[in-house]
């Protein structure tokens, strides 16, 4: 299926969240409805943490940091300054092919880690990518996939940390997942990777995965 991009806002212009997900909303009314084509969304958010529909109590912020609890799958994570995310309001070839667009999202973030020699995975039971642990580090999860699908039509994606500060996720139990860890691109390298850098390269592998 065609895919247009639009590019929302990259530091130090962020895209809000409660406006970007009005956005989302909107633009599912028009795909459904045959006004326009399906399209992908490419940002940077300011902090905020959602919570997915399976978000358990305990995983929320201890400290009492405001959530936005939203409609998609998954549990609780955090965006903002430093973290690409990539919204899809996309028409499935097949509304059952969720499995396959998750895999497409999941392979198009490997491909373009791989690109700057970081070997990223999927792991069973475990959405996302990750970077395995090696006796010294725990798994590491430097890619996040939550989405919802109505009537065939996609909302919200991906989020691929680039260069954003880690600590954000210390107040949570990020995707419900206490046993791991979570990285960023510009960590495993040593040098900073922001998300402007790399979304049109992400851009052109996302289509190439998607569209084809």
């Amino acid at each position: 299926m065609p895919l247009a991009t639009e590019t929302l806002g990259f530091a130090p212009e962020f895209s809000d969240y409660m406006g970007t997900w009005d956005l989302q909303k909107k633009y599912h009314e028009d795909v459904l409805a045959g006004r326009r084509e399906s399209t992908l969304l490419l940002l940077e958010h300011p902090p905020v943490y959602t919570a997915g529909k399976r978000t358990e109590e305990h995983e929320r912020p201890v400290d009492g940091t405001d959530v936005i609890d939203v409609d998609r799958g998954g549990k609780i994570t955090w965006h903002g300054p430093g973290q690409l995310v990539a919204y899809f309001i996309y028409k499935l070839n097949d509304p059952k092919e969720v499995r396959l667009f998750v895999s497409q999202l999941e392979d198009s973030m490997i491909e373009l880690l791989a690109e700057y020699g970081i070997e990223a995975t999927t792991v069973d039971g475990r959405a996302g990518v990750w970077l395995l642990g090696d006796g010294l580090r725990r798994d590491r999860k430097i890619g996040a996939i939550g989405i919802r699908i109505h009537e065939g039509v996609t909302m919200h994606g991906l989020a691929l940390n680039c260069s954003n500060d880690l600590g954000a996720y210390e107040s949570i139990v990020a995707c419900g997942i206490a046993d791991a860890d979570t990285t960023t691109l510009s960590a495993e390298l040593g040098r900073t990777v922001t998300p402007e850098d790399v979304a049109g390269r992400l851009d052109e592998i996302l289509h190439a995965h998607i569209t084809a």
